[in-house]
């Protein structure tokens, strides 16, 4: 007899939301939400749905109501507390449209709890929406199982990023033209501050701001080899020095 393959089980989608999360408390979506619910996913009443909203942990609940006019679900339980927001700040000069998405994502998967980008000299991204930048955060906290959505700053000159840098918080500086190796020994010396990783444009930090930076009695020079990396590449390589070496990679 040929072999019966088992049945592929139904992975339930999980959902950020604005809304407080609690028993007896109903969710209403927005339009948008419920129209990928009702007509993309084509889910039924009574449909299993995970919803997080990065402060009451994540739910299970089920869909209550569903018609052309609204879609509620019923939180009926908590899966998950809500745990402590990763407090790894990322500031970063925009980089084009596609490659931004994928800078959103990858930062959120890697556990950026902040997301500033900025402003310099040779910055050549193009124009920056906001909330597009944040549906790429959400979308990627959906899909990979987080409770949180980073923060996402305003565009800001770098200049008025670190004018009121906050004294408690390091800023690990990746440097394209430190020496390869330059400040990886001496990562462990921060362990247990405030961290924040500053990547450049594709162009590399021009002489007067690799001068001020280095000049900061806050800045921490690192360097991400002897390879140029283009910024999307950058942010992921450091996330990940950083999360190795001093974050929630370790065990």
């Amino acid at each position: 007899m040929p072999r019966i393959s088992p049945p592929v089980q139904k992975i339930s989608q999980r959902l950020h939301v604005t809304q407080d999360l609690r028993l007896g408390g109903a969710v209403t979506l927005d339009d948008k939400k419920a129209h990928y619910l009702r007509n993309v996913l084509r889910l039924e009443l009574g449909a299993q749905i995970f919803l997080f909203n990065g402060r009451d942990g994540e739910w299970r609940g089920r869909i209550a109501t569903l018609d052309k006019k609204r879609l509620v679900i019923e939180p009926e339980e908590q899966t998950r507390p809500q745990e402590t927001p990763a407090d790894i700040w990322l500031l970063v000069a925009p980089v084009k449209k596609d490659r931004l998405d994928y800078l959103a994502q990858k930062a959120t998967e890697m556990g950026v709890g902040k997301l500033w980008p900025i402003v310099t000299a040779r910055t050549q991204g193009g124009q920056l929406k906001h909330e597009r930048l944040r549906a790429n955060a959400i979308e990627a906290a959906e899909q990979c199982n987080i409770l949180s959505v980073p923060e996402i700053a305003e565009l800001t000159p770098m200049q008025d990023a670190l004018a009121d840098w906050p004294q408690d918080r390091v800023m690990i500086f990746c440097d394209e033209a430190a020496q390869a190796g330059e400040g990886l020994a001496a990562l462990d010396e921060l362990k247990g501050r405030k961290l924040a990783l500053l990547i450049g444009p594709e162009g590399g930090f021009d002489a007067a701001e690799r001068a001020m930076l280095q000049a900061r009695a806050d800045s921490f020079s690192l360097s991400l080899g002897p390879r140029i990396l283009r910024t999307d590449t950058a942010v992921v390589a450091a996330l990940a020095l950083v999360q190795a070496r001093l974050g929630d990679w370790q065990a």
